[in-house]
């Protein structure tokens, strides 16, 4: 599966983009500014979106890669 395939699926499944997962990481003090703080670490945040949204590990971490700068 494409990184869009995995950003679509998240969008269809939570209706949230990725910038609104971003808003909603930097809220949570995963992030500021838009930048992925040097403390917080991968598995916090897919802990939190499989808890508080239901995604699956891969799907997760795509947005993961997402904090940390992946678009395509």
């Amino acid at each position: 599966m494409s990184f869009q395939a995995y950003i679509d699926n998240i969008q269809a499944k939570t209706g949230k983009t990725p910038e609104d997962f971003q808003q909603l990481a930097e809220a949570k003090g995963f992030m500021e500014k838009g930048i992925l703080k040097k403390e917080t670490k991968a598995g916090e945040i897919v802990s939190w979106l499989k808890e508080d949204f239901d995604l699956g590990h891969g799907h997760a971490m795509a947005i993961v890669a997402y904090f940390k700068g992946k678009r395509d």
